[in-house]
């Protein structure tokens, strides 16, 4: 797991032997059984999440349902806004499979910036991406159908399809679980033909 986050991070930034050393010395490694809930609503914390292996989902419970906004799989990065503003999680982040995350801490990112400034660089890089990835994806569930959003998640994303619980696929997709399972009828029997 320690070569993955590392080549990972190779990707946008070359690494002194010090530096990979440095990074291999946190106590950032930690794995999580699948169901378990790492941020429960209402919770404070300081952990932002990344995913080696394994899948977890952020999700909010609204009338006692469950509304799934995201899923992070492998070499995404997830840092919860209550970690940034200090106060209490508006939503729940839990395990859909078994999970190896790391986790840092504002903390651990302070210090690792000023031991080694050019991390700067990559967590800007990131922070572009993934605002991108955000921005992207809001905009397109706003203007699809939820036909158009499964037809997006199987080109995009198809692992989840065969990861993912079928009742949370739907609430992801803005759907009841009834009409997933008619959506994927029509879109085979199309297929057929």
């Amino acid at each position: 797991m320690q070569n993955i986050l590392l080549d990972f991070i190779s990707k946008y930034i070359s690494l002194t032997d010090d530096e990979k050393q440095a990074i291999l010395a946190l106590d950032i490694f930690h794995s999580f059984k699948k169901g378990t809930i790492l941020l429960k609503e209402g919770q404070k914390s300081k952990d932002s999440y990344f995913v080696l292996k394994g899948c977890i989902r952020k999700y909010y419970m609204i009338d006692g349902k469950e509304r799934t906004t995201a899923f992070f799989t492998e070499m995404e990065e997830l840092t919860p806004h209550c970690v940034k503003n200090n106060a209490p999680s508006e939503y729940l982040i839990s395990c859909v499979e078994d999970t190896i995350v790391t986790i840092a801490t504002p903390e651990m990112e302070v210090e690792m910036l000023a031991k080694f400034p050019k991390f700067e660089k990559m967590c800007r890089l990131l922070s572009e991406e993934l605002l991108a990835k955000q921005q992207f994806n809001f905009d397109e569930f706003k203007i699809s159908s939820p036909e158009q959003r499964y037809l997006n998640l199987l080109q995009n994303r198809p692992d989840l399809i065969q990861r993912v619980p079928q009742h949370q696929l739907a609430s992801y997709l803005g759907i009841k679980p009834q009409s997933l399972s008619r959506l994927r009828a029509r879109i085979i029997e199309k297929n057929k033909g």
